[in-house]
């Protein structure tokens, strides 16, 4: 997966002990990392003629979904501190696939699950310490 050398916490239990902006920062910087290779699949994908239509709009729904959320996770960024303006474009350099190590399919989608598990899980502590009386 092309996040793998980002340093994420291995389980629940760690990603609570993350203070509420690297979290924050942390799902920014994993949203940002899918954003080139969701576009590049997106194409992909737009070529196989035996795909559904189904699948070719569910694919376009993921993309933008992403993006919304990115958009979401920045604007809280700025709500949760002012010192947080987002992450420097440089930053998300070097996550992308590159042409040369493109994933198989099914590769491609164990990543992203793997991925959109941890900013879901990380999203739900983060609700949690917002708004704590949703007992959680």
């Amino acid at each position: 997966c092309h996040t793998s050398g980002m340093p994420t916490p291995n389980g629940k239990e760690y990603a609570q002990k993350i203070p509420r902006e690297e979290l924050t920062h942390l799902i920014l910087k994993l949203l940002q990392a899918w954003k080139e290779p969701l576009s590049h699949f997106n194409q992909h994908i737009e070529h196989h003629q035996e795909l559904p239509d189904d699948s070719l709009s569910k694919a376009k729904q993921i993309s933008n979904m992403v993006h919304e959320l990115e958009t979401g996770v920045e604007k809280s960024m700025g709500i949760i501190s002012n010192s947080l303006n987002g992450m420097a474009p440089s930053e998300a350099t070097g996550l992308s696939i590159s042409n040369e190590a493109i994933m198989s399919d099914s590769d491609f989608i164990h990543c992203f699950r793997r991925d959109s598990n941890k900013v879901q899980s990380y999203l739900k502590i983060l609700k949690c310490r917002i708004m704590p009386e949703n007992s959680c």
